[in-house]
């Protein structure tokens, strides 16, 4: 992380989500889901967040992309580089300064070959040339991008996901879940490159719920329970028993892992939001 700066890359303050619903047919409610969030996240730092599904991760990553529902109503600050993160900005920026790896290989077009698909939003006279430097970058060869998603293995997917999101100008990367059910070799590429990232002095949100994974890249911590972030904490401070933590549901958290306490009282159920 640089020591020097003098504000974060990204500011979140106070961000309440919600979303309003019709049921019993004209009747209206609303929900909200996340409630006065705050977060910040430095150049060159990874920071995680973790919590359990339904926690409002997701969430979070959608409405810094700005690609939120349309019933969904925003409230808070946003500011990136100093700056208000603007709906109008978010557009702008999404893509290029702001770059998005979602949960799933799914979002890999299964009917075309991957290199193709990598060179979508580039420049037709560099495209090829781009495609080429970025199947170099993520140990790819270049044989590779006649390829179909279907005939790739778990861990190539899982790199072109990354060729096909990662641009060279990215300077916030929000990565969302993408190590679930990967094989430990697929995972440490995955771990790798959000590690490279920040190495190159951009910020990277890691969103997930493998506390363990997160704690091997992650310089801080943020944990997410019920829609708001009740604890931020270096990743030093997950040893022993949580001595170092701050809250008790982060410890009660940390001792629920099988390599801790095994204590099974937080597992949550239900389907992330």
């Amino acid at each position: 992380m640089s020591r020097g700066q003098e504000q974060p890359l990204l500011q979140v303050r106070n961000l309440s989500i919600s979303f309003s619903q019709y049921f019993k047919g004209t009747k209206q409610r609303v929900i909200r889901p996340i409630t006065n969030m705050n977060i910040e996240i430095n150049e060159g730092e990874v920071m995680a967040v973790v919590g359990a599904s339904g926690s409002g991760k997701s969430l979070l990553a959608h409405a810094l992309l700005g690609i939120l529902p349309r019933n969904a109503i925003c409230e808070g600050t946003i500011l990136y580089q100093g700056e208000p993160l603007t709906e109008e900005r978010k557009a702008l920026l999404r893509g290029r300064e702001i770059s998005f790896i979602p949960q799933s290989v799914n979002y890999l077009d299964p009917l075309m070959p991957v290199g193709k698909q990598v060179q979508i939003g580039l420049k037709k006279n560099v495209a090829k040339t781009v495609q080429r430097r970025l199947f170099q970058q993520y140990d790819l060869q270049e044989s590779d991008g006649s390829l179909f998603p279907h005939e790739l293995s778990g861990g190539m997917l899982r790199r072109i996901m990354f060729a096909t999101s990662i641009r060279e100008e990215a300077k916030l990367v929000i990565a969302d879940e993408p190590t679930p059910g990967i094989h430990p070799q697929a995972l440490a590429e995955v771990l790798k490159q959000l590690k490279q990232f920040a190495e190159k002095q951009a910020g990277v949100m890691f969103i997930t719920h493998d506390i363990i994974s997160a704690l091997e890249v992650a310089d801080r911590v943020a944990v997410i329970h019920e829609g708001s972030i009740i604890e931020v904490s270096r990743a030093e401070a997950f040893e022993g028993k949580g001595e170092h933590l701050k809250t008790d549901y982060t410890r009660k958290l940390w001792r629920a892992l099988p390599q801790n306490d095994f204590d099974l009282e937080l597992i949550d159920g239900g389907g992330d939001k």
